[in-house]
Order: C-alpha cells, then sequence, then structure tokens
C-alpha cells in the first residue's frame, strides 16, 4: 500500500504510524497500480478516434481495462461501462431503463443505491433480521406485485455492518418472476471473489476507489440489456453515431453511456488493481481478513460501555472486515477525534451515507427525526446521530487491530488525555490546544526524460 508507513503527529508531541482503519470509505493504492499508471502515462494520449501511435496504444490500455473488469468480477459476456464511480454507475443505469420501470430495493442501502431509482416506481422491503427473511420478503413482494417488478436493487455487503448478502437466492427468486438482479459491490468488491454468471446477477457497479485503485474511476457491468437501448445519462460526444440539426443516432453501448474524455489513467488503474487481486486471490484475501475480524470482534467484545451495531445477530454470518460501534460517554465524532488525535487511528464516523439503516439501528424515534429535518430546513446544522466505524483492507495488520482496541479500552477506562473542543457548524471535536500543524506536501519536481519511455506494464 502507498503510504503504509507514513507517521502522523498527536497531540502529545510524538509521531506515531497512521493506522489506517478506513478502508471501506476509499482506500490507499496498490504500489502495483501506481507502477502501472506510471508506466503508461509516457504513452497517454487521445483513445477510439486518434490515428497516432500513442493513441492506439492508449486506446489498447483502455479496451484492456475493461476486459480486466469484467474478468474480475466473472461477467465474460458482460458490457463494462468505464464511469467515475459505483453512484455514477448506478445513475447510469437507473437513467437507461425506460420510464415505469418497476424496482424493488431494501431500507439498507446505500444512499447512492437508493436516490437513483427514485425516478422510477420504487418499492422498499423493510429491513430483514436475517438473510433467509430477506429472500422470504424479497419472494412475497415480487409475487404480490400487481404489475411485475422489473428490477431487483440491492447491496452485496453492508457499507454499515458488513453483513455478505445471500445474492445467488436472491438472484433466482427475482428470475422467477421475470426480474433482474442488480448488486451495489462497492463493499463486496475489495473482500470477496465475484461471479456474476455463476451467481446469476445481472447488473454489477464498483468503485476502483475502494479497490486500491484511487484514480478517479468505477464500473457498471451489464449483462442484462438496459444499457443496448437505453439513454444515456450523459449527452455528447463519444457517446452518438451520427448528429443532425433535429435527430441523434447513438452509439451502442457500452460508447453510447461514455460522453465525453474518459478518464484513461483512472481506467488503466482500476484494470491494474483487478489484475493484481485476481493474482493474489481473493478467496486468500477473505481468509485472511476473517482471522482479523474475530480478533477484533473477540477485543471489542472486552471494552467495557462499547456498544456493537449489527443487522444481522448471528454470529456466523459472513461479514466483511468492518465493525460499527458507540462508546458510552462518547458522541461518535469526539470518539473518531481522539482516536486520531491521541492515537494516530482514522477511522469513520457518522451515518456513513446510509440514514435510515442508522435510524433503525440506533433506534431514533420519528418525532426526533421530524425534529433534526425540521432544525435544518430552517437552516440550523443539528447534531445528529451516528456511530464510528472501523474498517479494513490489504494493508491492514494484526498490530492496527490490536491497536484500535487499545486505545478503545484506554478512552474507556481512563477518557481521553487531551481537551476538545466542539465545532457546532460541522459538529466536529477539535483538540483544544490544536498543537498540530498539516506538514507541508513537496511540489512534485519532474525528472529528466529518460531516453526511451518505458512500455506498458502487461
Amino acid at each position: 500500500m502507498i503510504g503504509a508507513d507514513v507517521e502522523v503527529p498527536c497531540v502529545d508531541g510524538r509521531t506515531r504510524r497512521y493506522v489506517n482503519l478506513d478502508y471501506a470509505a476509499s482506500t490507499p493504492a496498490m504500489a502495483g497500480v501506481l507502477a502501472a499508471v506510471e508506466d503508461f502515462l509516457p504513452w497517454y494520449s487521445s483513445v477510439h478516434r486518434g490515428s497516432g501511435y500513442k493513441s492506439q496504444l492508449a486506446t489498447a490500455a483502455y479496451e484492456d481495462a475493461r476486459g480486466a473488469v469484467a474478468e474480475f468480477v466473472g461477467a465474460r459476456d458482460g458490457t463494462v461501462v468505464l464511469v467515475r464511480n459505483t453512484t455514477e454507475a448506478i445513475n447510469v443505469l437507473a437513467a437507461a431503463l425506460p420510464a415505469g420501470t418497476r424496482v424493488l430495493s431494501t431500507a439498507v442501502e446505500h444512499h447512492a443505491n437508493m436516490l437513483p431509482w427514485r425516478r422510477h416506481d420504487v418499492a422498499v422491503l423493510p429491513i430483514p433480521s436475517s438473510g433467509s427473511e430477506l429472500v422470504e420478503r424479497c419472494e412475497h413482494a415480487l409475487r404480490m406485485a400487481r404489475s411485475r417488478i422489473d428490477l431487483v436493487a440491492v447491496t452485496a455487503a453492508s457499507n454499515v455492518t458488513g453483513e455478505v448478502w445471500p445474492l445467488p437466492e436472491l438472484a433466482a427468486v427475482a428470475h422467477h418472476y421475470g426480474a433482474e438482479l442488480f448488486v451495489d459491490a462497492a463493499q463486496l468488491a475489495p473482500h470477496r471473489a465475484i461471479d456474476m454468471v455463476g451467481t446469476g446477477i445481472d447488473y454489477l457497479a464498483l468503485s476502483g476507489h475502494k479497490l486500491y485503485a484511487p484514480f478517479g474511476a468505477g464500473a457498471l457491468v451489464a449483462r442484462g440489456r438496459a444499457l443496448e437501448q437505453g439513454e444515456p445519462l450523459l449527452r455528447g460526444g463519444g457517446a452518438i453515431e451520427l448528429v443532425t440539426l433535429d435527430d441523434v443516432i447513438w452509439a451502442d453501448a457500452p460508447d453510447r453511456h461514455e460522453a465525453g474524455s474518459p478518464n484513461v489513467v483512472g481506467a488503466v488503474a482500476l484494470g491494474a488493481a483487478c489484475r493484481i487481486l485476481s493474482e493474489v486471490g481473493m478467496e486468500r484475501v477473505a481468509a485472511r481478513e476473517r482471522v482479523l475480524s474475530a480478533r477484533l470482534a473477540v477485543g471489542l467484545g472486552n471494552v467495557p460501555g462499547l456498544q456493537p451495531l449489527a443487522l444481522w445477530s448471528d454470529p456466523a454470518v459472513d461479514r466483511v472486515g468492518l465493525a460499527t460501534f458507540n462508546l458510552e460517554g462518547y458522541r461518535h465524532p469526539l470518539l473518531a477525534a481522539i482516536l486520531s488525535a491521541e492515537h494516530a487511528i482514522g477511522v469513520r464516523h457518522g451515518c456513513f451515507c446510509a440514514h435510515p439503516l442508522l435510524v433503525h439501528l440506533l433506534g431514533v424515534p420519528s418525532r426526533e427525526l421530524d425534529r433534526l429535518g425540521a432544525q435544518m430546513r430552517d437552516g440550523s446544522q443539528p447534531a445528529l446521530p451516528g456511530a464510528v466505524r472501523a474498517s479494513f483492507g490489504l494493508g491492514t495488520t494484526a498490530q492496527d487491530v490490536d491497536c484500535l482496541i487499545d486505545a478503545l479500552a484506554e478512552i474507556a477506562s481512563t477518557g481521553p488525555r487531551w481537551g476538545y473542543l466542539h465545532d457546532s457548524a460541522h459538529d466536529e471535536y477539535r483538540p483544544a490546544p490544536e498543537v498540530r500543524a498539516l506538514p507541508r506536501i513537496p511540489r512534485y519536481e519532474p525528472a529528466v526524460a529518460s531516453a526511451s519511455a518505458r512500455p506498458l506494464r502487461s
């Protein structure tokens, strides 16, 4: 991982190795991904319509990235649309679906897999207490729907509590009733092997910034037909075959959904990440992660006053490497600030772009939600309920896990070592006094150009 050995200042004047436990939000770049980008940059050029040698090579690299993504998610016959991230991918699919499409989803979803569907006719399943209940409720809703549901849209793994969803069963139920299955795989792709064909997934979205390739690219992978004739989300050059003053002939997918100059460098990075992870073996990644998750679960269970949050109570349920919790006596932004300022631990706090799920997990009454909403509409910034999330990735070590456990145990038993002031404008806490200064990042000094450019990394 790039930056794995970075040290950061703490409020006691010491520097400590930064413990990154925020992989679920965004991952660092893998060294192999950065190397692939550096190898490609001398050859960077326009793609698809350039006649120059560099353009031909850049086009080949861009299309090769498509193939790497398709292979990584087991979609050998799929169409890969290269986009910015999962959010854009879902919006591309939502825009391509015809008016009147009926979508079935759940109240568990990340906002990216919730808001885009609202342009259609959406039914929302309540939050299930188990995977089997989810499948049963999905089957019941499909069977009882007055008009056929066209698409079932679900997460692959909760970004709040980590449960891996029963995708093969959901695909089978959806297909039985004539629906297709869309999967938000942003949280699953870095942690588990994916086989779209074997599982029965029709559409899937993922993000490079959660897959060790934070260079601004993601993908929508489609085995269904919605993208073939669907309307493009973005309209412009590259998405068309012919334009007149009163008509347009759109290109076939994926081109029709990639208007404008694409992020070729980001695509190269994403393709490289997919190839590297495939070589490492996602089963190995999952096995190592489960060991770390078990270690964290035991440690958190011994911290006095710590309240873990889980969607499903069964401890045997497969979960990706993350844990969400609160600590008695500490609001989530304060706890996150203490972990950062005193222990050099980076975590996430808040509602994790999944407000309905957090409200359910925290038991927030509807009248409290109404009060908070009214204050926001009046221009106020009320303190929102939330939690702290620690999440793993390839760079996470047992030492990192123990560092978090020890820090939480210390905070629970003796409290923070420093004072903190509440910034009500942003609902954050700052050390008081703040003795740390942000480092000055050196400007990039270009090296002397080599006599010959390096070839593209295979």
